[in-house]
């Protein structure tokens, strides 16, 4: 750059011909002394130079924020590369875990399931996504020396498969719990409530204990060994239309203590083949039994149901407990049945009406 075209010289040129002026033109007037001409065209030069430091500051002020700026945007978009990035490793990983779930080695499908239960720890938008997954590779068809309903149940807690249905037993019994471990805890009301989509699946010990969960579907579901559900929460809608409990290795007992239902429990067309106990269970949406069969032992007291309560064509053939904390005014009760040998308690209002072979029917006193 020329040193005339520079803004400083320029500067430093107005201030001096500022000072020779103003010093100048006062001097011409007999009552100021050459002190004060020489002061007072000082400051009028020491003007221009301060003017051009402010302007000098603001010049400095705007490149650095232009600076910032461009500084900010770099950022962002390495950041927006390095999240597309980690997506893209992220959806590779997705796609090979679930390729291997169909591999033959059952090591195999097991270290894919646990890709994927990773992957969704890591990245939390991919848990609704891998639990569909995992709910997915639970539904495919299995069949186990243990659940033929022919077997003799002393027999069943002894009986084994042969080794691939053993194998696959334990990779399904993983993908279990690689399920539950997923779901938050039933007391963080802040975490999101995911799905499980587990119509027709066949599960053993499956345990959601103190889990949030939000739409459940158990229809026609086979449930083997113990069934824990005790102290979870559902948000959604529960099904488990027409879903049995079978005794598959051990004892298959249905624990159901402590629950809350926030919408639909739909039990209707259950088989409960052991104890069913629903001890304290809150049922807050519409609640229906019908045609639910208790081949054994059935314990309901202390449950609370603030919605529409269906139990026609119930059948308890066990002890029974009826005993509800509260119940909605009106419950549907046609052709309920218990056995007269067996202990049944009832709340108050609801009596029993004897029939033939054993039966008696569940009535609700008039009035």
């Amino acid at each position: 750059m020329k040193l005339w075209r520079s803004p400083l010289a320029w500067t430093f040129f107005a201030s001096l011909l500022l000072l020779l002026g103003v010093g100048g033109w006062l001097l011409t007037d007999p009552a100021t002394s050459r002190s004060d001409a020489l002061k007072t065209g000082g400051l009028a030069g020491g003007a221009i130079v301060a003017l051009y430091a402010l302007w000098l500051n603001d010049r400095r002020r705007r490149v650095e924020e232009r600076r910032q700026d461009i500084e900010r945007k770099r950022h962002e978009l390495e950041s927006q590369r390095a999240e597309q990035d980690r997506e893209r490793v992220a959806d590779d990983r997705f796609a090979k875990a679930v390729e291997l779930l169909g591999h033959e080695a059952d090591q195999v499908r097991v270290g894919a399931l646990h890709a994927l239960a990773g992957l969704a720890r890591s990245r939390p938008e991919y848990t609704q996504t891998v639990l569909d997954v995992l709910c997915s590779y639970l539904r495919r068809p299995f069949e186990h020396p243990r659940y033929d309903p022919k077997v003799d149940r002393e027999e069943r807690k002894t009986l084994s498969g042969s080794p691939e249905d053993e194998r696959e037993l334990q990779v399904r019994l993983t993908a279990q719990r690689l399920v539950v471990g997923l779901l938050p805890a039933a007391e963080d009301e802040a975490a999101p409530a995911y799905n499980l989509d587990l119509t027709g699946a066949r599960l053993e010990y499956f345990d959601l204990s103190k889990r949030r969960i939000g739409d459940l579907w158990l229809r026609y579901a086979s449930l083997y060994s113990s069934t824990n559900l005790s102290g979870a929460v559902f948000t959604g809608k529960a099904y488990f239309t027409g879903a049995g409990t079978g005794s598959g290795r051990l004892i298959g007992m249905f624990r159901c203590c402590g629950t809350r239902f926030a919408g639909h429990a739909w039990f209707s067309g259950t088989q409960f083949t052991e104890l069913a106990e629903f001890t304290n269970t809150t049922f807050a949406g519409p609640t229906t039994f019908k045609d639910a069969k208790f081949a054994r032992d059935a314990v309901f007291s202390g449950v609370r149901v603030t919605g529409s309560l269906d139990l026609k064509r119930t059948s308890f053939e066990g002890q029974t407990d009826l005993r509800f904390a509260s119940l909605p005014t009106s419950v549907s009760l046609y052709n309920t049945r218990v056995r007269t040998e067996k202990e049944v308690r009832l709340p108050e209002g609801w009596t029993t009406e004897e029939l033939r072979d054993g039966e008696a029917r569940i009535v609700a006193k008039a009035g």
